[in-house]
């Protein structure tokens, strides 16, 4: 069984290097919605897949670092970056240009990294994420699933090679979040009230 669970947030980018002058030369932003979706081949006691409420903690407080932000690519100038990050507290780089498929992707290994890490506490036995989809606009969208995300031939796919500003850290409940992911620590889920 598949279930879904939708996040919007606001970001500016530039697609370096994409066909469209627009999109490659201006900086520009989208009003994006993030759908997670999870599988299960059984139900936990609350006969769920998931629930929801669990995605509340960490996994939001992650999409949402990219809301009122500027998404940038580590392959860009160097001059346009610091300028970036001169003039905005809040900013993300990636590995990768910021296109809608690559944010599939990046959204999908952060998350994929929490439920890897996370203790399932209500018989969540066998929950696993299947796939995020990017919309861009309306009428627009990318789907990254397990394949692609982790598909070297797309880009890295090495968490570590993901900045995020020290503003949008400030705001998380736990600012050292991203690092204890990257170390692989071990998170429990909480119990949801």
């Amino acid at each position: 069984m598949i279930i879904r669970k939708l996040y919007k947030f606001e970001n500016a980018h530039i697609v370096r290097q994409c066909t469209s002058r627009r999109c490659s030369r201006s900086l520009h932003g989208h009003s994006y919605k993030v759908e997670l979706l999870f599988g299960s081949t059984t139900l936990d006691r609350g006969q769920m897949v998931y629930d929801f409420g669990l995605t509340k903690g960490m996994i939001k407080e992650f999409i949402d670092s990219f809301d009122h932000a500027i998404t940038l690519w580590s392959g860009d100038d160097p001059a346009y970056l610091a300028d970036m990050k001169k003039w905005s507290e809040r900013w993300v780089q990636l590995p990768v240009n910021p296109s809608a498929e690559q944010f599939a992707r990046t959204i999908f290994l952060i998350v994929d990294r929490v439920m890897e890490q996370t203790e399932m506490v209500n018989g969540e036995s066998d929950v696993q994420l299947e796939g995020v989809i990017v919309h861009e606009t309306e009428t627009g969208y990318a789907h990254a699933d397990r394949k692609d995300a982790y598909d070297s031939t797309m880009g890295p796919t090495n968490l570590h090679t993901i900045t995020f500003s020290e503003r949008v850290k400030e705001e998380w409940s736990n600012p050292k979040m991203f690092d204890e992911l990257l170390a692989r620590k071990r998170f429990v889920n909480p119990t949801v009230v």
